[in-house]
């Protein structure tokens, strides 16, 4: 992922409260095997200080590339819009002629994988997960050989990802001045489509961290 030095996490809290804010959905990538493509797979996950915690069907592709290659790479995407030219013509530039570009915050972890498949050790891992996912505690309990979910383990295995390296990517228009921003921010609220909110959030929350950027 290339990061250009304005669109740079402004520290790690940053990007570990941007997690903590409900970003728990990501995209495991997993090296292929010798002449195949890497293997991709959408899931949810739990982070669990400088883990990852992951869950997956048995009968999922990544197990034998991740035997083959522990190393894998988890990326967490959202807050993003299209933002059209028309909308960052600089002063006395035709608005046609404004370069159109992307917004969107990411996180993007280096990992070495690690399968759990002990029954016990699995479960421990279920009820870490729906103690972040149902924190009202309103699910039966996750224990060895007890319905529901007893039945179920031998169905998944667990995947504990150790995080290596963290690269943070918010791209929100750091670069440019305050005011072009915050026009910005204020044309994608009142456009309101898909994360369009989301954005404009993200870009006056920068906004107030954030510029004008200096090299």
């Amino acid at each position: 992922m290339f990061i250009q030095p304005w669109d740079a996490a402004l520290d790690q809290a940053e990007w570990g409260t941007w997690i903590a804010e409900g970003h728990d959905f990501g995209l495991l990538a997993v090296n292929g095997l010798p002449g195949h493509a890497p293997t991709t797979v959408p899931t949810h996950f739990v982070p669990d200080g400088n883990r990852l915690l992951i869950h997956l069907a048995r009968p999922n592709p990544v197990w034998e590339p991740i035997q083959n290659d522990p190393n894998v790479t988890f990326t967490v995407l959202g807050d993003y819009a299209f933002v059209p030219g028309t909308w960052r013509a600089g002063p006395g530039t035709e608005p046609t002629d404004g370069v159109p570009t992307s917004y969107y915050a990411a996180v993007q972890c280096t990992c070495r994988a690690r399968i759990v498949d002990e029954p016990e050790a699995k479960a421990a891992l279920l009820r870490r997960q729906l103690a972040h996912f149902q924190p009202d505690g309103d699910h039966a309990p996750v224990e060895v050989g007890q319905a529901p979910y007893g039945r179920m383990l031998p169905g998944i295995r667990g995947l504990v990802l150790d995080v290596s390296e963290v690269r943070a990517k918010f791209k929100y228009d750091d670069h440019k001045p305050v005011e072009h921003r915050a026009a910005v921010a204020d044309r994608l609220t009142a456009r309101g489509q898909g994360l369009d909110g989301a954005t404009a959030r993200q870009q006056r929350r920068r906004l107030d961290r954030v510029g004008p950027w200096k090299p």
